[in-house]
């Protein structure tokens, strides 16, 4: 019984976590601006279309002002067939201000193609473009950086419209891609990819995660380049199970520095 919990019953129980994010230059009208962020739902084997549908309908009902997607929405390489699925799903997602995705390497060892050609379809496509989001006469921008691995981040060209002191929030798969070579200045990466390592063992961590920064496990991390956050993501990689480290849909609630406390 014990050892039937890590694949049986804590990979299913999706918690709502929800997380308060200090953003330097955040405009004051955004201040409890709430993003939801999914990503690593790995629709497949052990993970099922209503399980997503369900995943969805809960995201949907908490509100929040936009809802984003960092990839590896599918887990079979070498075909269309989870793409075909786990797409019209994800077009259900609804915000007051727009749901903006980009692409994992999972979803390219699936089907390139046909990846971008759903993520284009469905309007969620923020793939190496931004997109402002306004207040009156303040704004911030969402941007989309390609895959790590399968892509290009193209982050520059990303936000190659924005103004100097625009407050920049990326969208990537992949948390290494906040240490590559880049010019424009983040205020924010929301990134997924690690699964917060899927077990996480007392007073030792994680023993597995799939990133060259080991630091990189989940929530929100201070690097050199600003704040980074790693959702612990929805389904699983490598082996179906998670122990201490449940699934999650995060929301961030983005405030101003002096009311982070």
């Amino acid at each position: 019984m014990v050892g039937s919990y890590p694949v049986l019953i804590e990979r299913n129980l999706v918690q709502v976590n929800r997380y308060r994010i200090p953003v330097a230059n955040l405009p004051s009208s955004f201040n409890g601006f709430t993003i939801a962020h999914l990503t690593d739902l790995h629709l497949g084997f052990l993970v099922s279309e209503s399980f997503i549908e369900s995943v969805v309908q809960k995201t949907n009902k908490l509100g929040t002002d936009i809802i984003v997607s960092t990839g590896d929405l599918v887990h079979q390489r070498n075909t269309i067939k989870e793409i075909e699925k786990i797409w019209p799903l994800l077009g259900k997602l609804e915000a007051r201000d727009g749901v903006y995705s980009v692409l994992g390497n999972h979803d390219h060892g699936a089907d390139t193609e046909r990846s971008l050609y759903w993520l284009e379809r469905t309007g969620q496509n923020i793939r190496h473009t931004s997109k402002p989001i306004c207040r009156g006469k303040e704004r911030i921008l969402i941007g989309g950086a390609g895959d790590l691995w399968y892509d290009q981040l193209k982050i520059d060209k990303a936000f190659s419209g924005a103004d100097e002191n625009d407050c920049r929030i990326l969208l990537c798969h992949n948390p290494d891609s906040i240490d590559t070579e880049y010019k424009t200045p983040l205020s924010l990466v929301v990134s997924g990819h690690t699964h917060g390592g899927q077990v996480v063992i007392p007073l030792f961590g994680p023993p597995i995660l799939p990133v060259r920064n080991k630091k990189y496990t989940s929530g929100l991390i201070a690097t050199p380049k600003g704040p980074l956050f790693i959702s612990r993501g929805i389904g699983w990689t490598m082996f179906p199970v998670r122990f201490n480290c449940y699934p999650e849909i995060a929301v961030l609630e983005l405030v101003r520095p002096q009311r982070a406390a």
